[in-house]
């Protein structure tokens, strides 16, 4: 059975519905996105208690700012790297350093903006390790790898067929004029590219990042 991959923008953030024999999520979105999660779940036949797993690439206010009322309306688990799981919980606002002029720019009006954003933390049931996690208990051939750069935790799904999704460690078209694929934040720039080797070395053909569209893999052999 092959994957159902379908993209949800949440506020300013891309999330992920996968579907197989099971049903997972790719990050939450920023603060409030209950309603319009609702929705896109209805306009694809999927029932919210049918999510067995948000999983969050890292813990970044604008990824993991609705996890708590989207667990409360799903039922399911939410796992994260140990290294956020404190950030979640506490819903803490951590804002990555820019690392272009646009994210610099970005990362300024971030510090102005998101002391407003208000949300609740919520507890965390798969404090990950950096070790590779089997997703296959969720019903999703593919397994999560540690891929920090953009924070020190952040974290990717690799599917089976090859399709990486990999949260801010990889950005395409965002903003609109942008057409490379290195974020505008990252704590650890060199790691981030470190991580896109580990991605190309593991087979991965197609990245859908959480800002800008989906792009093939061999766009990050040009920033290596």
């Amino acid at each position: 059975m092959k994957a159902e991959i379908h993209r949800l923008s949440l506020g300013i953030c891309n999330c992920y519905v996968i579907k197989e024999e099971g049903v997972i999520l790719i990050d939450a979105g920023p603060p409030h996105q209950k309603v319009k999660f609702l929705k896109k779940l209805k306009n694809l036949s999927i029932k919210p208690e049918e999510i067995a797993l948000i999983f969050l690439t890292h813990g970044h206010w604008d990824h993991a700012g609705s996890v708590n009322e989207l667990k409360k309306l799903t039922g399911c688990k939410v796992a994260v790297n140990r290294y956020e799981k404190e950030w979640v919980e506490k819903a803490l606002k951590t804002i990555p350093p820019g690392v272009n002029l646009w994210g610099r720019f970005l990362s300024q009006v971030m510090k102005i903006l998101v002391p407003f954003a208000k949300f609740s933390g919520t507890s965390v049931d798969l404090a990950l390790e950096n070790e590779e996690f089997s997703v296959e208990p969720f019903g999703i051939q593919g397994k999560i790898i540690h891929t920090p750069g953009h924070s020190r935790g952040s974290m990717s799904l690799l599917l089976d067929s090859g399709d990486a999704f990999v949260g801010d460690l990889a950005m395409y078209g965002f903003p609109k004029l942008t057409r490379n694929a290195m974020p505008l934040f990252a704590g650890n720039p060199d790691q981030v590219k470190e991580s896109w080797m580990k991605l190309l070395k593991m087979g991965v053909r197609w990245i859908y990042p959480a800002h800008g569209r989906r792009f093939k893999a061999n766009e990050l052999k040009k920033l290596l």
